[in-house]
């Protein structure tokens, strides 16, 4: 039986429609032959925009170079050069983390590499094959602060960034942020996966299913095929999918076959299931992925395609989430979006959550920290006090 779903793609621009057809290509040669019009309408200007907003140029280099006349010199040596100064930053990143996974190995600090270099040798096969523009780690817990002050004293500058009442950032947030100035690396230490109200395995069996990357001379961990689907959607999915590189990872993880009943089990429990068919819909949509067997079901879920069609609205203009200040119609989108995502637990957990304390009463109502208790009944009456004087 016939598949009759399709995403709308009306409103994708003509160098955006270009970009997923050579990326999802199994090979890029007669693609000229197959959209002629694609090739002779594209802005190409326009193009390599797209590329490096969406962090593809890697993977789309090597594609390129085989369309000859097709595109022009002068693109294919643009893409070339971010794709060459990718390779470097990357293999910077391995050197980094081999020598960071070395100081958390010898002060017994368990770590777990989520992203970067061994993301893209495990996916890729090859590390000048993704971006990444940091280190991502995450750590239990508990032993936070011995990681923190390891940082420090290897030279990194943590970003306070994060203003807390009643030890509100061990849910609010899920990371913080340590910064080389000579080496001209950013790490980002995680707690968690993802910010509240997201569900996700703990540390321990996250540990226990890790697996080993021998990228480097001393072997990092890093996450298992199932729990990495989860992240990887659970972390696109909160971004909008507003870049295509993490949808082409999703693809890339598809090929290494995750066991179906494994995964399935694992997002349910976590409440994913349906960002998970958000993910394969939008990979499968397009970038022409295979959706291996046990995942259909998943996919073709109604709920599944519909979410996949609200992450449109991301891929129709460069959208940047971490460009302050985001437009007003893109950030009110966005939460409608992120909202209608969740479980109906976790709308009910992120409603409830509005009732704790905020750093900005503290702020409001400075009280010294023995009576920082009282912020929870009070709360209402300041966010009130607040919202009268924005409008007086």
């Amino acid at each position: 039986m016939g598949n009759p779903f399709a995403l709308k793609t009306e409103a994708l621009s003509t160098e955006m429609r270009l970009l997923l057809a050579i990326l999802a290509a199994e090979k890029a040669e007669d693609l000229p032959v197959r959209f002629p019009d694609l090739f002779r309408e594209a802005d190409w200007e326009e193009f390599v925009k797209l590329a490096l907003h969406h962090r593809v140029y890697p993977n789309l280099y090597p594609r390129m170079k085989s369309l000859g006349e097709a595109v022009p010199g002068e693109v294919t040596g643009c893409l070339y050069a971010h794709y060459s100064r990718n390779t470097f930053q990357m293999l910077h990143l391995s050197a980094e983390m081999e020598f960071l996974g070395g100081e958390l190995a010898r002060r017994n600090i368990r770590a777990l590499f989520l992203k970067g270099p061994v993301i893209a040798k495990d996916l890729y096969g090859d590390i000048s094959m993704r971006t990444s523009c940091d280190l991502d780690l995450l750590i239990p817990l508990a032993q936070l602060p011995g990681a923190e002050m390891m940082l420090t004293s290897l030279g990194y500058i943590k970003d306070d960034y994060i203003h807390t009442v009643l030890n509100d950032w061990k849910w609010r947030h899920h990371h913080t942020t340590f910064t080389h100035p000579k080496k001209g690396v950013k790490v980002e230490l995680h707690w968690r996966l993802n910010p509240a109200p997201s569900g996700e395995p703990d540390f321990e069996e996250l540990w226990e299913r890790r697996r080993l990357s021998k990228l480097t001379g001393r072997p990092v961990a890093y996450l298992g095929k199932e729990d990495l689907f989860l992240f990887l959607v659970s972390h696109g999915a909160r971004h909008g999918w507003s870049r295509l590189r993490w949808l082409l990872d999703i693809k890339q993880l598809l090929l290494q076959r995750p066991d179906a009943r494994r995964l399935t089990a694992l997002l349910r429990k976590h409440r994913y299931y349906h960002v998970g068919g958000q993910a394969l819909t939008l990979a499968r949509e397009l970038l022409d992925a295979e959706i291996a067997e046990g995942l259909e079901r998943m996919e073709r879920a109604p709920k599944s395609r519909a979410m996949a069609q609200g992450a449109m609205f991301y891929l129709e203009r460069m959208i940047n989430l971490h460009s302050l200040p985001v437009p007003e119609d893109v950030a009110s989108y966005h939460k409608r979006h992120q909202f209608a995502l969740f479980s109906p637990v976790q709308k009910l957990v992120f409603v409830l959550s509005f009732l704790f304390p905020y750093p900005e009463d503290a702020e409001t109502l400075p009280l010294p920290k023995p009576l920082h208790f009282l912020y929870v009944p009070l709360r209402p009456f300041l966010w009130a006090w607040r919202k009268s004087k924005r409008f007086t």
